[in-house]
């Protein structure tokens, strides 16, 4: 059974802003509604690989060795500085299109799960979220916590999707402004870069 408390916690977290919410926010405003959808759910699938660490208990080990810890968060902040530049470069990933055309499923969804899946701190954030929610039985632990993961991941999906539908119907507004669009990518392009060195100063 799924507390009420659970899920006003898990929604705090989602709703809040980080890099899966801008990542699916600059989709929506620069490719349309149907690409935000993908970018929602490559974000939701990068969730997988931590939730089934805390499962297995990997996220303990990656929270000791330093020097995993440090591998993974350099591969993220690399990854975060290489969106930031395709937000700024005309034409790039990021960049915002004047026509919403067939979106690019595949790479949307893959940038979008590489986000999650090279931010280090997701597995130790799901070792310390889910525990306090199990019922305290050891036997049902591991179902436990999967059931709470996937509801975890259900809720990112729909909080996602919305933020998604909201940046894309500003669309509009934005194309009709050159200057907003080049703003807005140049703004784009700062947030992940900050969103990248404040992952360089995080520390297992």
């Amino acid at each position: 059974m799924i507390s009420l408390q659970f899920l006003v916690t898990a929604l705090v977290v989602v709703v809040a802003p980080g890099t899966g919410v801008v990542y699916t926010l600059a989709i929506g405003l620069g490719q349309g509604r149907r690409a935000s959808f993908w970018a929602a759910l490559g974000c939701t699938f990068g969730i997988v690989p931590h939730l089934a660490a805390a499962v297995l208990g990997l996220a303990a080990v990656l929270h000791t060795s330093a020097l995993l810890f440090q591998v993974v968060k350099f591969a993220g902040v690399a990854y975060l500085l290489w969106l930031a530049w395709q937000a700024l470069r005309s034409g790039g990933a990021l960049a915002i299109a004047p026509r919403e055309g067939a979106p690019q499923a595949w790479p949307i969804a893959r940038r979008g799960a590489l986000i999650n899946i090279l931010n280090p701190k997701l597995s130790i954030f799901f070792l310390a979220l889910l525990p306090p929610f199990l019922s305290g039985n050891p036997a049902g632990a591991t179902a436990e916590m999967l059931q709470l993961g996937a509801v975890f991941m259900a809720l990112t999906l729909v909080v996602f999707m919305l933020y998604g539908a909201f940046a894309a119907a500003a669309r509009d507004a934005v194309l009709s402004s050159e200057r907003a669009m080049r703003w807005l990518n140049r703004s784009f392009a700062a947030i992940f870069a900050a969103l990248g060195a404040r992952l360089a100063l995080e520390r297992a």
